[in-house]
C-alpha cells in the first residue's frame, strides 16, 4: 500500500514541476530600437535577437544626414591632433551610412533573483561608417574646379547597460568606452601663382571615444 502511494506522490510532484516549468518557458524575443541620442546627425535603427537567456545578437543601420559633430571635434576642439582639409560646408552637408554588429551578454537575467539588476548587460560592438562629402566648387583664374572628399570610420566599443522592459516597451540606457579610427581622403585645388595645383591628401586619426546614450523601442 505504501509503495503505490509513494509512486502517486512522486508523479504528482513531477507533474507540478513540469507545469511550473511550462508556465514560464523561455521564448526568444526580437526587439527593434531607435537611438534618440544620435538624432543630431543620424537616424539609427537596431534589431536585437535573443539567442539564449543570456546571449543576444544586435545589428544596426544608420542614415547619416550631416557630419557637423565631427566638424566640432576636428576643428573646434584642439588637443594637438592633425586636422583634415575638409571645409565647414562639406562637414555640414556630409551624407553617409553606418553599420554595427554586436553580441550582448546579459549578466543578470529574469531567472536570477536580483530584480533590481535584471537586464544588466555587457556588449562589445564593431562599427563601420562611410561619409561622402559634397563636391565644393572653387574658381581659380576663371576656371572652375571641384574639391572632393570622403571618410571611413572603424570603431570598437565596449558598453555596459541595463535593458528595462515594461510590457512591450523597452528603455536601454548604456555607457562605455572605445577606440575609433577615422580615415579622411580628399583632393583639393589651390591657386599656385596663377596655376591650379591639385593636392591629394589622406589623414588617419585614431582616438579613444566615450559613449553615453539611451535607446528606446518595442518587443515584437
Amino acid at each position: 500500500m505504501k509503495q503505490p502511494l509513494l509512486v502517486i506522490c512522486l508523479l504528482c510532484l513531477s507533474g507540478m514541476s513540469l507545469y511550473a516549468q511550462d508556465k514560464t518557458p523561455f521564448r526568444r524575443s526580437t526587439y527593434i530600437k531607435v537611438n534618440p541620442a544620435r538624432l543630431i546627425n543620424q537616424l539609427e535603427f537596431t534589431v536585437e535577437q535573443e539567442l539564449t537567456q543570456r546571449l543576444s545578437l544586435e545589428l544596426g543601420i544608420a542614415g547619416i544626414y550631416t557630419d557637423y559633430p565631427d566638424y566640432i571635434l576636428a576643428r573646434k576642439i584642439d588637443i594637438g591632433q592633425k586636422k583634415p582639409d575638409i571645409s565647414t560646408e562639406q562637414f555640414v552637408d556630409g551624407r553617409g551610412l553606418g553599420f554595427s554588429a554586436s553580441l550582448r551578454w546579459y549578466l543578470v537575467t529574469q531567472k536570477d533573483d536580483i530584480s533590481r539588476a535584471q537586464g544588466t548587460y555587457f556588449q562589445p560592438v564593431l562599427l563601420y561608417k562611410k561619409v561622402f562629402y559634397p563636391n565644393e566648387k572653387i574658381n581659380i583664374r576663371g576656371t572652375e574646379y571641384e574639391n572632393t572628399g570622403d571618410k571611413d570610420v572603424y570603431a570598437v566599443q565596449f558598453l555596459l547597460g541595463r535593458q528595462i522592459t515594461r510590457d512591450r516597451f523597452i528603455i536601454d540606457p548604456y555607457i562605455g568606452l572605445g577606440v575609433r579610427a577615422k580615415v579622411y581622403d580628399y583632393n583639393n585645388f589651390y591657386d599656385n601663382n596663377g596655376v591650379a595645383d591639385s593636392r591629394d591628401g589622406r589623414l588617419i586619426s585614431v582616438l579613444p571615444s566615450l559613449h553615453l546614450g539611451i535607446k528606446i523601442g518595442l518587443r515584437l
